[in-house]
């Protein structure tokens, strides 16, 4: 059974359309490469998946569990979905190793010895041990941005999300984040990625998704689709981004 299942999702907000039958199955150690413009329904595609948005027509499944029943344990699901956001959401008046703690400590109860070496051992995933009594004042977007992933790390997931974690960076920064994120990928995470940056999605991704218009518009290999568009609509979006 595949981990993630969506079948003919359609979500709207009033009267807008944001995702239109979307279908997708997403197998345990995928990583998936979501590209397309600003409002074709890639980050709204994420926050259904994690149950954030509820949808008004077909089917979200993850890890067998039916996202959009009415009735699904929400809570339980997100133990096993990481998302991670563009804006970090840390909390600033507490450290990185409380920021990564809290939820581990008050979903699974684990005492605070057991927290820190949680935390320092998902902040050696991430490159930050030596900052563990760090405040988020103190560290760089990209740092903040490695804190949040390593946050989401603690909490053993299933499935990680990352909705365009890098578009706030400077290329620098960009760098470093992309570095973790193909050490987790190598690690045997399955994740969906939202993303603009094409290098990455080309050595990372095992398939890539480009949405257009609330749909899926093209999927296949990384090569293929970014190096051989089949629609007139992929192309020029390859070509705006590339150029």
């Amino acid at each position: 059974m595949s981990l993630v299942e969506l079948k003919g999702v359609v979500k709207r907000f009033g009267t807008n359309t944001v995702l239109d039958d979307v279908s997708m199955n997403v197998e345990r150690g995928e990583i998936i490469a979501v590209i397309g413009r600003s409002g074709s329904g890639k980050s709204t595609m994420l926050r259904c998946i994690n149950g954030l948005e509820p949808v008004q027509g077909g089917t979200v499944v993850v890890d067998g569990e039916t996202v959009s029943a009415p009735g699904a344990d929400l809570r339980a699901l997100r133990q096993r979905v990481g998302i991670v956001f563009q804006s970090y959401n840390l909390f600033p008046h507490l450290s990185v190793e409380k920021n990564i703690t809290l939820a581990p400590r008050v979903v699974k109860g684990i005492d605070p010895g057991t927290a820190r070496e949680l935390a320092l051992g998902v902040l050696r995933r991430v490159g930050l041990a030596e900052k563990i009594d760090a405040y988020p004042d103190q560290l760089s977007g990209g740092q903040q941005q490695r804190v949040a992933i390593a946050r989401s790390l603690a909490m053993q997931p299933k499935l990680m999300l990352f909705d365009e974690i890098t578009s706030a960076l400077d290329p620098e920064l960009t760098g470093e984040v992309l570095k973790v994120l193909e050490q987790v990928a190598a690690e045997g995470m399955t994740m969906i990625l939202v993303t603009h940056e094409m290098g990455f999605a080309r050595r990372v991704a095992t398939r890539v998704v480009f949405m257009h218009q609330g749909r899926i518009w093209e999927e296949g290999g990384a090569r293929e689709v970014l190096e051989k568009p089949r629609t007139p609509e992929l192309a020029t979006f390859l070509d705006a981004v590339l150029h």
